[in-house]
């Protein structure tokens, strides 16, 4: 069965509500929006060694390394919506949210593949274009 995708334009009009109204989103277009970038992550980073979770919008495994094929996997990273958006936007950087608690906007990452620090920031350009 193929995998759904979300439709580029789509998910870029959600990323771009989101960077507009922030805490105001609507939640069909904020789920969305991290749809698209954990698609965009995935897209960008093959592999099933990392699995990135943004409830309640989704999961992803993504990087290359060992494949984990049951129970929890060995490196896991989550975080909240607006949180993973604005990593992945690059407006927030990872130093800067890693270990805090999630609940205050900070990014759980456990195991030894979970640091995202230099994959964060890919969609900056595409939130820049929206603007345009």
């Amino acid at each position: 069965m193929a995998r759904r995708r979300i439709d580029p334009e789509r998910g870029q009009r959600a990323l771009l509500t989101w960077w507009e109204q922030r805490e105001d989103t609507p939640r069909p277009e904020l789920l969305t929006a991290v749809r698209y970038a954990l698609e965009e992550l995935e897209a960008l980073h093959p592999g099933h060694s990392v699995e990135v979770r943004v409830p309640p919008a989704g999961a992803v495994q993504a990087f290359g390394g060992p494949r984990h094929t049951r129970g929890t996997p060995p490196n896991v990273v989550e975080c909240r919506p607006h949180t993973f958006l604005a990593l992945a936007t690059g407006e927030v950087a990872w130093s800067q949210v890693a270990g805090r608690p999630i609940d205050a906007g900070g990014v759980s990452a456990s195991g030894t593949r979970a640091d995202l620090s230099e994959a964060m920031g890919y969609l900056r350009h595409a939130a820049g274009r929206l603007l345009e």
